[in-house]
C-alpha cells in the first residue's frame, strides 16, 4: 500500500493510472478505522483497479472543540488495517495541506439544515461539503463509497455531487453492527464494554419503533421510543426522527406516505454522542 501525504504527488500517481484507463474507488474517513469501513474498502476492490483510503480528521465539520480534541487518531493501526484489506492507496494529508487559508465559503443544504443532525449540529454540514469537495477534486475517483450510518450526511453529499456535477458514481453502503446490535463508529472507542452495551438499546429502539410503524402515530411511536430509553441507564435521547429515506424530509402522518421510511436517532452515552438509523423499504401503511 502506498501512502502520500502531499496532493501532488498523490495526483500524479492517480493520473498516470486514469491514463491506463483504471478505474479510482474513493473512501474517504476520518480514521479510526473499524469493520464498517473495511466494508467499504472491500467493495471498492471489488469494483474496481485502484481503491485510495483518505484519513483526514477535517476540523471544519466540529461545531465542539472538545469533540475535536477528543475524536480517535490511530494512524498506525489504521494503515495495518487497510493493508490487511488489500487498500492501494492512503492519503493522510495535514491540516495545513488541506486548509492552507482559512476559508470564507458556505454551503447550504435547504431543509437539511434545520432537521436532526443539522438542527443540532450547526455548521457540520458546511464542513462536510467543504472537506468532501476538496477530497473529490483531489482523487477524481471513478466512484466513491459512504455508510449508511451517516444517513443524513450522505444526502448532502448526494445533493454536492448532483449540483457541483462531480462525474462520479456515489455508493451507500449498508450499516455494519456489532454482535450487539451497535452501529460500528470510530466514537465507540470512547465507550468500554458496559457502556457499548448501553448504546446497543439504540438499536433495540429502533426495531421496536420498526414494530409499531402498522399500528401507532408518528407521535405515539416518538413518544414509546423516549420512554423507552429513559429506563436505560447513561442514555441522553437527543432527537428520534420518522424521516423519508431518500429526502429525509421529517413525516408526521405515515398514513400519507409510501415509500422508504428512515427510522433515525442520536443519543449521548456516558458524553459520547452516537447515531443510528434503520430503513424500512417500501412502506405503506395498511
Amino acid at each position: 500500500m502506498l501512502q502520500f501525504q502531499e496532493i501532488l504527488a498523490l495526483q500524479n500517481f492517480l493520473w498516470q493510472k486514469r491514463k491506463a484507463d483504471k478505474k479510482i474507488g474513493f473512501v474517504p474517513t476520518m480514521g479510526a478505522l473499524h469493520e464498517g469501513h473495511l466494508s467499504l474498502i472491500r467493495l471498492s476492490k471489488q469494483e474496481n483497479d485502484v481503491t485510495v483510503c483518505s484519513v483526514f480528521v477535517n476540523p471544519t465539520q466540529f461545531n465542539n472543540a472538545e469533540d475535536l480534541a477528543k475524536y480517535p487518531r490511530t494512524i498506525e493501526k489504521d494503515a495495518q488495517m487497510l493493508e490487511s484489506v488489500g487498500c492501494d492507496v492512503l492519503f493522510i494529508p495535514e491540516v495545513a495541506t488541506m486548509y492552507p487559508e482559512k476559508t470564507t465559503l458556505q454551503f447550504h443544504f435547504g431543509h437539511l439544515e434545520s432537521v436532526m443532525e443539522g438542527k443540532f449540529r450547526k455548521g457540520h454540514f458546511n464542513g462536510v461539503a467543504l472537506v468532501v469537495s476538496k477530497l473529490f477534486h483531489i482523487v477524481q475517483p471513478h466512484r466513491a463509497y459512504f455508510g449508511q450510518k451517516d444517513l443524513q450526511q450522505f444526502a448532502i453529499i448526494r445533493i454536492l455531487v448532483q449540483d457541483l456535477m462531480f462525474p462520479l458514481e456515489l455508493i451507500r453502503c449498508p450499516i455494519v453492527r456489532q454482535a450487539n446490535g451497535l452501529a460500528m463508529s470510530s466514537r465507540n472507542q470512547r465507550l468500554n464494554l458496559q457502556e457499548q452495551e448501553t448504546a446497543s438499546h439504540l438499536y433495540k429502539a429502533l426495531l421496536r419503533a420498526k414494530a409499531m410503524l402498522e399500528s401507532y402515530s408518528v407521535k405515539q411511536i416518538q413518544k414509546a421510543v423516549k420512554e423507552y430509553l429513559l429506563n436505560i441507564k447513561g442514555i441522553t435521547l437527543e432527537y428520534f426522527e420518522i424521516a423519508d429515506a431518500n429526502t429525509l424530509q421529517i413525516i408526521e402522518d405515515l398514513n400519507s406516505f409510501q415509500g422508504d421510511l428512515a427510522l433515525c436517532i442520536a443519543a449521548y452515552v456516558s458524553g459520547v454522542r452516537l447515531i443510528d438509523n434503520l430503513i424500512v423499504e417500501n412502506f405503506v401503511k395498511k
